[in-house]
């Protein structure tokens, strides 16, 4: 005899994991061809407004009976001409009068109780059963033979959401979360695919190789293309990909992500979708741990950050790595802090990517001096203050900040200061000298946008003493001028972090 130790724990796992396989599903899902048939719809309130407006955009045709009606439903009724077939146009009927048994007629495809009566709305589920046409009845599942699921439109692609009636707003909340990460170019996209399906199988006869090709091209640069708006452009490059299929399977592909400057939730949605799809992620110091935690297993994480006179990876070896990679035909995510356009050196990277033919799409992200200074409520522009903004690297080079102190004094203008912690006194102090009030406000943001955000007013004629008074962290940012007088009325009211 063999005895399994388990724990009582894993027992009600086990119990619980047996009950769901026992449970039958209640509804079959399936998506209902309804192009020129006809619905009856029993009531005339909003429910019912909504099913019309459902059936109607499905192609259906729409009777109504109702004793008293929505106007707009009236006129739902009567105007809109639907079944596309051989151009045939049909109206639907409105009669305005209590409902009859005999109203139950074969040839409706589905009818919809969405009366306010309980009897009533059993009653035509009754009559529909015994002639074996399909019912719903509105707030009662029980009677129903269908339901109206929620829906994520992105015709042809749809998605539909559905609780079994148990909690139809838990199902509304699950499609606008489905809906927030759908792009709306996914259903231009699918009709693109779609007209192309036979000339893919004809050029790519095995099934293996037609699922390597569509996958590639699904999460590649022609789909991009497609989603952002440029379906002239896609379609020339499935064409080509189609006729150079062998080369598309041997090619990779690079995105140049940004991050967002600490909050994870700052991440853009197509730098999300990005990442699910990327094979290898190479990443830098100031990427959220979080970021990364909500990517899936299986991933090759690479970890290239940098810290002052510490770069763990030379920025030539980089380049090196998304050469490899992209030439291993491996879809590659070069993920940085911030944008990678704005002090990332993301301009180097593209330039070698385009000098050895590897294609690349750039993500943009939040950038640190947008980020920080909303969450700590410094508008970087505003009209009684600052009409200009101007980014500068504050970076020590062989010891010191070179540059052009003359222009960065200037009116209603204000400065943002990246890396410029271990040389913010010498930005003062040049600051300063060139012509700058002492008592110019000054805001030095520690860990900008995330929970552990501190935020230091000073001024430029203190912010040196400041830092040596306290023991502050990087990332930091710096910003000065006029606006940083806003944080002291804006704080209290700013829920940004």
């Amino acid at each position: 005899m063999i005895r399994i130790k388990i724990s009582p724990g894993d027992f009600l796992l086990y119990l619980l994991f047996l009950k769901i396989r026992l449970m039958a599903m209640k509804y079959l899902p399936l998506m209902h061809n309804f192009d020129g048939k006809t619905c009856l719809i029993v009531g005339g309130g909003k429910v019912a407004l909504r099913r019309a407006k459902n059936v109607l955009a499905a192609g259906g045709i729409v009777d109504v009976i109702a004793p008293t009606c929505l106007p707009e439903l009236c006129d739902l009724v009567h105007q809109h001409k639907s079944g596309r077939q051989q151009g045939q146009q049909h109206q639907g009927k409105l009669q305005q009068k209590q409902y009859q048994a005999e109203d139950i007629d074969p040839r409706y495809a589905l009818v919809i109780a969405a009366t306010n009566d309980r009897q009533i709305n059993q009653a035509i589920a009754q009559q529909c059963k015994t002639k074996n046409i399909l019912v719903n009845v509105v707030d009662d599942s029980s009677l129903c033979d269908v339901t109206f699921p929620a829906i994520v439109d992105r015709n042809p692609i749809l998605v539909a959401i559905s609780s079994g009636s148990a909690s139809p707003q838990f199902s509304k909340l699950l499609r606008d979360r489905i809906n927030t990460f759908i792009p709306n170019g996914y259903g231009k996209l699918a009709e693109l695919f779609g007209r192309y399906r036979k000339r893919v199988k004809s050029s790519i006869p095995k099934p293996q190789d037609r699922t390597v090709f569509w996958n590639k091209v699904v999460h590649g640069y022609i789909a991009e293309s497609a989603l952002s708006g440029n379906l002239e452009q896609a379609e020339s490059q499935l064409k080509n990909a189609i006729e150079n299929h062998r080369k598309l399977e041997q090619c990779g592909e690079v995105y140049l992500i940004g991050a967002g400057p600490g909050d994870p939730d700052l991440l853009t949605l197509r730098a999300l979708r990005l990442l699910q799809q990327s094979e290898v992620i190479i990443y830098d110091r100031l990427v959220a741990p979080e970021i990364l935690s909500r990517l899936e297993q299986g991933k090759d994480l690479i970890y290239v950050g940098k810290q002052r006179a510490n770069h763990s990876v030379p920025q030539q070896q980089i380049n090196e790595l998304l050469i490899r990679y992209a030439n291993q035909g491996k879809r590659v995510a070069r993920l940085k802090g911030g944008d990678p356009f704005i002090f990332g050196r993301g301009g180097e990277e593209i330039e070698n990517l385009a000098a050895h033919n590897i294609p690349f799409q750039v993500i943009p992200g939040i950038t640190a001096a947008n980020g920080c200074a909303s969450y700590a409520g410094i508008p970087l522009t505003h009209r009684d203050h600052a009409q200009s903004v101007r980014f500068v690297t504050g970076q020590l080079q062989n010891g010191t900040v070179s540059l052009n102190w003359a222009e960065l004094i200037a009116p209603d203008q204000t400065l943002v200061f990246y890396m410029g912690l271990q040389g913010l006194p010498i930005i003062c102090k040049n600051l300063i000298k060139h012509g700058a009030a002492t008592n110019t406000p000054a805001a030095l943001i520690e860990k900008g946008t995330t929970l552990h955000q501190k935020v230091h007013i000073s001024t430029l004629g203190e912010l040196a003493a400041l830092l040596e008074s306290i023991e502050i962290h990087a990332p930091t940012l710096t910003i000065v001028g006029s606006v940083v007088n806003l944080h002291a009325s804006l704080r209290w009211f700013n829920k940004s972090v």
